[in-house]
């Protein structure tokens, strides 16, 4: 008995219908004819409802409904969710479904409908576009149903408790997979640089010939061989190249609901797609005021996974970045030069003045790339027309801070740091251009 009143629900065209009986009983006060016919509308009103509940309510599972969701949500993308209903009833009914969805999307407004025929299927979706990674729980599936009198509504809940889980945006990987084909390789107006030293990958002992860099003899096969022998090597097709985040506070700042430490996540695992499909080793590094996650560089197929899996759990620290221990890190730990494409940003000139020394000092051991963030609300500040000194001050003041971002990209290219500045939404795309480019150039 507590289940059948927890699942009913008194439907809006018995309050129609009740009101307006309780408008013609009012009228027999005045004419008394009406009365005898108000009494039989009331009792078949009485009667039609017991035969919808009966329509309803005779079949313990009258519907079957359920949800499928993805294997994982794409952070910042749309992600579609897929809702089935199968009628067990021979009868057509209209439905209403109202899904729990996750809490992060402060949505209390969610409801479909539709209709269904005797014995029907159907299926419907939505879709739900997150700004944070992390677990998202579904509650209840509340599907209400009425028969086409639609004097009573029956509640069924489903499905409680899913969970599913927020990764840094692969959907955006997959956009970019097309940069990785040879098509693309090289972009014109682009002159390949001769590279200095030697790389690290031997390839055979050959007899020494004039001209053969005495640098590469082997002594202990000379003396075997009682001849001149040297190592020769080859290019090295795989570059090590590290995606190092800022996780400090400056990366906390939003856009368009994404914070720029999502931004750089997106961008990192899209780029590292790239760099791996085009031979290279890919890494991760994050850091802020203490070193936290590192993965060494690998171009293994199942690397993607496990960089993927790191860059889930990233959260922001509220403290100032340590670009020192950095410096000091890199040091210890990579010792072969790489690639080191480092998220960060600086809003002052002051702030780039104080990390300037520890920027050179990696730009000496690595070819660094430091990746800047405009800011598009000053931009939009700037842009707009002004009828009062207030809003002339504030534009002034926008054309200042931007006139600043990129006096400092132009500072860190004078001490040959390689730079990008780019809006939030345009990271992806502009990181991978600068590393084409660069792979282009023969600098990496």
């Amino acid at each position: 008995m507590k289940k059948f009143i927890q699942q009913l629900f008194l439907g809006f065209r018995l309050y129609l219908t009740l009101i307006g009986l309780s408008l013609i009983f009012l009228l027999s006060y005045w004419i008394t004819a009406l009365f005898p016919i108000a009494v039989i509308l009331l009792w078949s009103l009485g009667v039609v409802f017991l035969l919808d509940l009966v329509l309803l309510f005779r079949n313990p599972h009258p519907l079957q409904a359920s949800r499928v969701l993805p294997e994982k949500f794409s952070n910042s993308d749309s992600n579609e969710v897929e809702l089935g209903l199968e009628n067990k009833l021979n009868i057509p009914i209209d439905y209403v479904i109202i899904d729990e969805i996750p809490m992060q999307f402060q949505k209390r407004d969610f409801e479909l409908s539709g209709y269904l025929s005797g014995k029907g299927e159907g299926t419907l979706s939505y879709h739900l576009v997150p700004l944070e990674r992390g677990e998202y729980f579904f509650g209840d599936l509340h599907v209400f149903i009425q028969s086409r009198l639609g004097l009573v509504r029956r509640r069924l809940s489903f499905q409680k408790g899913q969970m599913v889980k927020v990764y840094p945006s692969f959907v955006q990987m997959q956009q970019y997979d097309f940069l990785a084909s040879n098509t693309y390789r090289v972009e014109q107006g682009l002159k390949k640089i001769r590279r200095i030293g030697h790389t690290l990958e031997f390839e055979q002992i050959k007899e020494y010939n004039l001209g053969d860099d005495v640098r590469s003899i082997n002594w202990k096969a000379t003396a075997k061989a009682a001849d001149l022998m040297v190592n020769q090597f080859q290019d090295e097709k795989s570059q090590p190249i590290y995606s190092i985040i800022d996780m400090g506070r400056v990366m906390q700042m939003p856009f368009d609901g994404l914070s720029l430490l999502d931004y750089a996540i997106n961008s990192c695992l899209a780029f590292s797609n790239i760099a791996i499909k085009k031979g290279d080793k890919a890494g991760v590094i994050t850091f802020s005021h203490i070193m936290h996650r590192s993965l060494a560089a690998s171009n293994r197929k199942t690397h993607l996974l496990a960089i993927l899996e790191l860059l889930y759990g990233l959260k922001t620290d509220y403290l100032d970045t340590d670009f020192g221990l950095l410096y000091t890190w890199l040091k210890r730990k990579v010792s072969q030069r790489s690639m080191v494409l480092l998220f960060t940003n600086f809003e002052h000139h002051s702030a780039l003045e104080r990390q300037l020394p520890y920027l050179k000092a990696i730009a000496r051991q690595h070819l660094l790339v430091v990746v800047m963030f405009e800011n598009t609300l000053l931009e939009e500040v700037a842009g707009q027309d002004s009828a009062r000194i207030s809003e002339v001050f504030l534009q002034t003041v926008a054309g200042k801070f931007m006139y600043d971002k990129r006096l400092m990209a132009k500072e860190l290219n004078r001490h040959g740091i390689q730079t990008i500045l780019t809006k939030p939404k345009e990271l992806s795309i502009n990181t991978i251009n600068k590393y084409l480019e660069l792979k282009a150039r023969g600098m990496i």
